[in-house]
């Protein structure tokens, strides 16, 4: 009897604290964090008087859905699979892709809450507005780890202006590539670099360190973040974009490739070093490759400047689905991209990027092999697919 009414005490207290949130505007800090709504800029602009949405946003590129082409070896749209799964999105909706709007607005009293999950080691960021509401942007989004730093003793670092430009796990290959260096590209373009917030130097990567040196820019001028404090701002800077929007994603290589390449080689970026998703019977296609003429590179060998020149000097490149060929984001429009991956689990984001980036892109759907999450999952495929789909590329 008595744990029915604490249970019913306890549920009617929640209602009652999350209302006082949502509705009356207090503060989450109050609960422990507990009941934090969630909004996107749009709708915090829209429901707030204090900020002028015509002095603070600025539209970059408009929402727009562009015609892709089909992969090269699948004739009808419905062959491809509609699984929208992780990603929002499918294969089925390449073709006629919508790339989202790019803006930046400048917000009054924000906290950043950047945190590492203790569990894979991986970065998470959320960002609440005046309000303390999390503001929902493209891979920002509100974590329990940010509930956690957020409950932590350690005092908010307090600066008065900052731009913010990280999302999440950008020490990723594909992330960095993709989602941030076309944000600091357009922010280095408008000369607005001056108040961005950098990784500190123990969270970045061999190619983070690299691209920043290509892009000439220090980031130790700059002020960085502490993963284990929350950062308020008195005048924060976001950029939110679509993260396979054409413009963005082929200033990355007219910024880091402004010599272009002669394409002329044939690439087969192997896996083999790789801790999962191994193309297992790898013996018996690369065989078939070499005698067309394919060389056989491994991305992990190669310093990042390597990878750049090799993907610019590439006419055809073939690989299993792995964060190396988010490198064809450096190589000459109308180069053959060869994905081999398990439709089962389809992933469309090398689709996407093939597609904005002008490559004429197939895709050859391999068995999944082992009793693992789809994503660790090793990968084969009957070789005389490979064979034939490369054939038709150099008749």
């Amino acid at each position: 009897m008595l744990k029915t009414l604490g249970k019913k005490i306890r549920e009617f207290w929640d209602r009652i604290t999350r209302k006082a949130v949502r509705d009356w505007l207090l503060s989450p800090s109050w609960f422990g964090y507990k009941w934090v709504e969630k909004e996107t800029v749009h709708d915090y602009l829209g429901r707030t008087k204090h900020v002028k949405k015509d002095k603070v946003y600025e539209t970059v590129h408009k929402t727009e859905t562009v015609k892709n082409p089909l992969p090269r070896n699948i004739e009808k749209r419905s062959e491809l699979p509609d699984d929208r799964g992780w990603w929002g999105y499918s294969f089925w909706d390449v073709p006629a892709r919508t790339s989202g709007e790019t803006f930046m607005a400048t917000l009054p009293d924000c906290c950043v809450v950047p945190c590492i999950n203790p569990d894979d080691n991986q970065f998470w960021v959320t960002i609440l507005n005046k309000d303390e509401r999390s503001l929902e942007m493209d891979q920002i989004t509100l974590r329990p780890w940010n509930m956690e730093l957020l409950r932590s003793a350690k005092p908010a670092v307090e600066i008065e202006k900052a731009t913010w430009f990280l999302e999440r796990v950008f020490r990723n290959h594909s992330h960095w590539i993709t989602s941030h260096l076309p944000k600091l590209i357009l922010l280095k373009e408008r000369d607005q670099l001056e108040n961005v917030i950098f990784p500190p130097p123990e969270l970045r990567t061999t190619v983070i360190e690299s691209s920043f040196e290509i892009l000439n820019i220090d980031p130790d001028k700059y002020r960085t973040f502490d993963h284990t404090r929350p950062l308020k701002v008195k005048e924060l800077t976001v950029v939110e974009k679509d993260r396979f929007r054409p413009e963005l994603l082929q200033s990355v290589r007219n910024t880091f490739c402004a010599t272009p390449g002669t394409p002329h080689r044939r690439l087969y970026i192997s896996r083999a070093k790789a801790k999962r998703r191994l193309l297992i019977n790898e013996d018996e296609i690369w065989p078939l490759l070499e005698k067309l003429g394919f060389e056989k590179i491994f991305m992990e060998d190669l310093s990042f400047p390597d990878q750049i020149t090799a993907m610019q000097q590439a006419e055809i490149v073939v690989a299993p689905h792995g964060a190396a060929i988010t490198n064809v984001i450096f190589c000459s429009p109308g180069t053959h991209v060869v994905e081999i991956a398990d439709l089962n689990f389809p992933n469309p984001n090398f689709y996407a990027l093939c597609s904005a980036m002008g490559h004429h892109y197939w895709i050859l759907n391999a068995e999944s092999v082992g009793d693992m999450h789809p994503l660790e999952k090793d990968l084969k495929i009957d070789p005389k697919e490979v064979q034939s789909a490369v054939q038709k590329i150099i008749q």
